[in-house]
């Protein structure tokens, strides 16, 4: 059966969710720009947005649609139905015109219904948002669909029964959430290889920390590869696995760019004896307690405390991680100066209904608080 991976698009995704950012919160289009010249000329073609990535779309259009020719990339989008994301079906199915209007790229080569698990999966059910990216792709405003998603393999499976059309899916995986009982990757990956779904990866640097492991890993993959950056091992890693098309790569600077397409741009799979290396690393990290925190922000667009909780669970990890109390303490600081404190928190609940890691965000704001402040 033919599918997606006979495309053979290079391995190397560039998402365009954690762009460079002026100091005014703006992207700096000019530096997402040269990122993208990089990109593609290295010959890498895949790009990621979505509606609800603050600015991406926009700046899609202006560092790319309007600089390349049209048929020299792929361009992905993502329509959220999700209650925090669209009032209701209206808006949620308004989403693919307002996309494709921030990008002005007049299609796009993959759509994707976002975040799915079973939280949400009602209001793409309802909505029948499964009917409408059907006749979105006959209309020839998106070329393939698929889904993202944050949830079990059996709710995974059952998707993939009722919708058998689907032709990709894209899941969270990295080393370290491989066998991650709140995420199931290893699960999931194998309930789309059973399906014979082609899987696009996100999160592969788990927000960044895995670019900046604890010491006892740096010092463990150094050791094997001196001139490889511990980002290098992660992206790789899934880049190995035979049924992923693409991973995606939320790169911020120029430099993280370059870094990436010094192994990338000529993927090389893992061998036997970094595949060790990398069971080593997962044994380590497995024994340091943390939160599953992956910086997406999901949580903090309906906080009614305005609560940063991303950059209050960094803070916290620091210690957790590392035991740099000094440095979580400042960090704390600088998210609460202008934003709420762990302790403003009233138990909503809503950033735990948003959140794509099923973390118990309230009791983590509660220990953040008692830790920190």
């Amino acid at each position: 059966m033919s599918t997606l991976m006979d495309l053979n698009i290079p391995k190397l995704g560039f998402g365009l969710m954690r762009l460079p950012r002026n100091e005014d919160g703006t992207i700096d289009v000019e530096q997402t720009a040269k990122m993208t010249d990089m990109f593609l000329d290295a010959g890498l073609k895949y790009f990621d947005t979505a509606y609800v990535y603050q600015g991406s779309e926009e700046a899609a259009r202006k560092a790319l649609v309007e600089r390349h020719p049209r048929d020299s990339y792929y361009l992905t989008s993502k329509l959220n139905a999700g209650a925090w994301a669209a009032k209701n079906k209206e808006e949620a199915l308004a989403e693919l015109q307002v996309s494709l209007d921030r990008t002005g790229a007049g299609y796009f080569d993959f759509y994707l219904l976002h975040a799915l698990g079973k939280d949400n999966l009602k209001f793409y059910d309802e909505y029948d948002v499964w009917g409408f990216v059907r006749e979105a792709k006959e209309k020839g405003l998106i070329r393939h669909y698929g889904f993202s998603f944050h949830d079990t393999p059996e709710v995974l499976d059952g998707i993939l029964n009722d919708h058998p059309d689907v032709e990709f899916v894209q899941l969270q995986i990295n080393w370290a959430d491989w066998d991650n009982p709140a995420v199931q990757s290893r699960g999931c990956y194998e309930v789309c290889v059973k399906h014979n779904k082609p899987v696009v990866v996100m999160e592969p640097i788990k927000g960044g920390t895995l670019a900046n492991p604890p010491a006892d890993i740096v010092n463990l993959f150094k050791e094997n590869a001196p001139d490889m950056s511990c980002a290098s091992w992660a992206v790789r890693y899934v880049a190995s696995l035979e049924n992923v098309m693409v991973v995606l790569s939320g790169m911020s600077n120029t430099a993280q760019m370059a870094d990436n397409l010094s192994y990338m741009s000529d993927f090389r799979p893992l061998d036997e004896k970094e595949q060790a290396v990398i069971a080593k690393a997962q044994e380590i990290l497995a024994s340091i307690e943390q939160i599953p925190c992956t910086g997406c922000h999901y949580c903090t667009n309906g906080c009614p405390m305005q609560i940063d909780i991303p950059s209050i669970f960094t803070a916290m990890n620091k210690n957790l991680i590392y035991g740099d109390f000094d440095d979580a303490k400042k960090r704390y600081e600088r998210a609460v100066k202008e934003k709420g404190k762990a302790s403003d928190c009233i138990h909503c609940l809503q950033c735990e209904d948003a959140c794509p890691q099923h973390i118990e965000i309230t009791s983590w704001l509660e220990k953040a608080a008692a830790a920190l402040e």
